[in-house]
């Protein structure tokens, strides 16, 4: 009897080579493919698309496995760019690998894996999946480090069903090795870092070509001007860097953090000191919810949430749920919560689901 057929998205790095690699040896019928989600300015000075497609053909040659080249940068400008830009201009923070995640990666490509024949598709995340009484669960990756459940967290029972994470119960320096010992050229290659589309170009001059440039006033909350800002849209709640104002006429140099964006005055406000209390919040709502099991949690203490990717477990609870909101009180006050992204609640291991928080307080 013939082994199932499992479509991999390999990306031409290292962990999604050794997943589809450990499919191979497992006796799947493997087939890899590579997704190209970005054409506009795709040049080889801040894209590496073409390196990563030469990369994921070298491995799937040594693997032994065929590979398919699909683009699906329409439908990812038209389900994720799209909404990237729509609320980076209403002031908000983004996650595009979080959109990109449940619009492309397990959606565009799963439709399109099912029309291969694939009865699952697998990915390089370091994240797990298990099957409890009828329900997929969705758990963190064993490395914490590498953990990627954070941006998996609005995946559904239907994408999970068919999802294997074949590197999830492995540590890093283990894939690594893993990589080296079977001869794949890209063991050693660095792990891409920032937003996929925008590579390694500037941040600001990427998004000057799409939103317009509107520049105004920084103001501390006193109402005290301390200098211009390029556009609310380049700036985050927390951030400390890019704001060009030193420490205070005193002279004691303590860093300033933005702490609000009045988008009504096209305003940055700003406070001094990381600790400042401006910059804390016990609580918070979330909005546009997806709980994995498609069933929302219970309202109780029991849970921990994270507002940011590598940030450790906060205890928290779900303190109200209704049908698209929930509000979620922390036991200790949560740093520079930026409304646009994500917050994930987590029982243990287990990821429950989530949603994008607000810019209004409970």
């Amino acid at each position: 009897m013939s082994k199932a057929r499992v479509v991999v998205g390999m990306s031409g790095g290292v962990d999604s080579s050794v997943a589809a690699l450990l499919l191979k040896q497992q006796g799947y019928d493997v087939l890899g493919l590579f997704m190209k989600n970005w054409e506009d300015d795709d040049t080889d000075e801040y894209c590496s698309s073409r390196q990563d497609l030469i990369d994921a053909a070298s491995v799937a040659d040594i693997i032994g496995i065929p590979l398919e080249a699909v683009n699906f940068s329409a439908e990812y400008k038209e389900r994720v760019f799209s909404h990237f830009l729509a609320e980076y201009k209403a002031g908000r923070t983004p996650n595009p690998d979080v959109l990109c995640n449940a619009e492309i990666k397990f959606k565009a490509f799963l439709e399109h894996a099912v029309e291969l024949g694939a009865q699952f598709i697998a990915t390089g995340h370091y994240a797990q999946v298990q099957e409890r009484n009828g329900i997929y669960q969705l758990l963190k990756g064993e490395d914490g480090a590498k953990d990627q459940s954070y941006f998996l967290y609005r995946l559904n029972q239907a994408q999970l069903c068919r999802t294997l994470f074949p590197i999830g119960h492995l540590y890093k320096r283990e894939v690594r090795k893993i990589a080296k010992e079977h001869g794949l050229p890209n063991f050693s290659k660095k792990d891409s870092t920032g937003i996929c589309f925008i590579g390694e170009r500037p941040f600001r001059e990427f998004l000057r070509r799409y939103l317009p440039y509107e520049p105004g006033e920084i103001r501390t909350p006193g109402g005290t001007v301390m200098g211009r800002h390029a556009g609310l849209m380049y700036y985050t709640i927390g951030q400390r860097q890019g704001l060009g104002i030193g420490g205070t006429r005193a002279g004691d140099g303590e860093p300033w953090f933005v702490s609000n964006k009045n988008m009504a005055s096209n305003t940055l406000v700003v406070v001094q000191g990381h600790d400042h209390p401006v910059l804390f919040r016990s609580s918070l709502t979330a909005v546009d919810l997806t709980w994995i099991s498609g069933r929302a949690p219970h309202c109780n203490w029991v849970y921990a949430g994270k507002i940011r990717y590598r940030q450790p477990d906060a205890p928290c609870a779900i303190t109200h749920i209704d049908h698209d909101k929930c509000e979620i009180e922390f036991a200790q006050p949560q740093w520079a919560v930026a409304p646009g992204q994500s917050v994930v609640v987590y029982e243990s291991k287990v990821c429950l689901g989530g949603g994008v928080i607000t810019d209004k307080t409970p």
